[in-house]
């Protein structure tokens, strides 16, 4: 079996910061998304996996290589537009060629794995597995009927009154039935090739699809809300580890990761937390649920429910916010500010909240 994995897409929802950084690295308790991804498909056994990218691909190869430093043997495949993900499967037919394969959403964090739902394709071997998560909103995800077998009944793409809390997440299993079906499907009204529709195609001409329903932690992270929500629950499966230097003065609660290199003195550190290689914080307050890059120069400021990316320098209040790379932060309102920077910008935070 293969993989392909989508890293393409322009991430505008979170912009600014995805002007100079594909969505798919923006980090998550200081490891990039498209990392849990990758891991995940590299646990359940899968090394040959295809990676399609956009116009942020120098930057996605950069980040991963040959996938060698993984386990994995990474083929990269270009789309020139994001023209949907029923056509990132067409453009990879040739990498894919017979093989039975798992189509992942590389925005995607699915903490507890991919082995129930390849075991579950490999027991039953439908022409096509869809994983699915319940949700309280199922109007703002595309939406999945399952009959009592398990056999997917039908598709609805965000429905105004959904028939079902039934989720479809960002991880798919297909045979070479699929290649057909993409191929026959039209674009829709947004000029791209749906998975839904070509999953439909299928549905209609005989072929058998079956719904996993992942009881887990699952989140695609592209929005800040999301990001941030997503950040929070991988940091809430951390374990203390204390590996940089603590001078005395420094208060640790809970579990928090302090990474080689790093310097933390007179500060509180509230878990769950992590700072990152070679960061510096001092005279600092910390969590919970927030995420310091390496190399983050953090001095006077209180941090909470946030991530900073690497090479930041905050001085002042922060709370759910999105640093970006090499960004300044300076001033206080005297309360927490809540900001989205995007990479080497600066905010200068001056007076007092009303």
């Amino acid at each position: 079996m293969k993989a392909l994995v989508l890293a393409g897409g322009r991430g505008t929802r979170l912009r600014p910061l995805t002007h100079t950084v594909p969505k798919q690295l923006v980090p998550v308790a200081n490891k990039p998304v498209l990392l849990y991804g990758l891991e995940a498909i590299r646990d359940v056994g899968i090394t040959d996996v295809g990676v399609v990218v956009g116009d942020h691909g120098p930057a996605i190869r950069d980040a991963l290589g040959n996938g060698g430093t993984l386990g994995l043997d990474i083929t990269y495949l270009h789309q020139h537009a994001p023209l949907g993900l029923a056509h990132c499967v067409m453009l990879s037919q040739d990498y894919l060629g017979n093989a039975d394969f798992l189509l992942y959403l590389g925005d995607n964090v699915i903490i507890d794995g991919l082995g129930p739902l390849l075991d579950a394709f490999w027991h039953s071997r439908p022409d096509a597995m869809v994983m699915t998560g319940k949700v309280a909103n199922p109007s703002e995800y595309g939406v999945a009927q399952v009959g009592p077998d398990g056999v997917v009944t039908g598709l609805e793409e965000k429905p105004a009154d959904p028939r079902s809390d039934l989720a479809l997440v960002g991880a798919y299993v297909f045979t070479p039935a699929i290649h057909q079906a993409v191929h026959s499907v039209k674009p829709s009204w947004r000029n791209e090739r749906e998975i839904t529709h070509a999953i439909e195609w299928l549905m209609r001409n005989g072929w058998r699809v079956e719904a996993h329903l992942h009881g887990g932690y699952w989140k695609d992270t592209g929005r800040v809300e999301d990001l941030l929500e997503c950040n929070r629950a991988v940091l809430d499966t951390a374990e203390r580890s204390i590996r940089g230097q603590v001078d005395a003065s420094c208060e640790i609660r809970g579990p928090v990761v302090i990474e080689d290199g790093a310097e933390v003195s007179g500060s509180r550190i509230t878990g769950p937390a992590v700072i990152g290689f070679s960061a510096v914080v001092r005279d600092s307050r910390i969590g919970p649920y927030t995420s310091i890059g390496t190399d983050c120069d953090i001095v006077g400021a209180t941090i909470e429910n946030s991530v900073v990316c690497e090479g930041s320098t905050v001085r002042g209040s922060l709370r759910d916010s999105l640093i970006g790379r090499q960004a300044r932060v300076n001033g206080d309102f005297g309360r927490p500010t809540c900001l989205v920077l995007g990479d080497h910008s600066e905010a200068r935070l001056y007076g007092s909240a009303s």
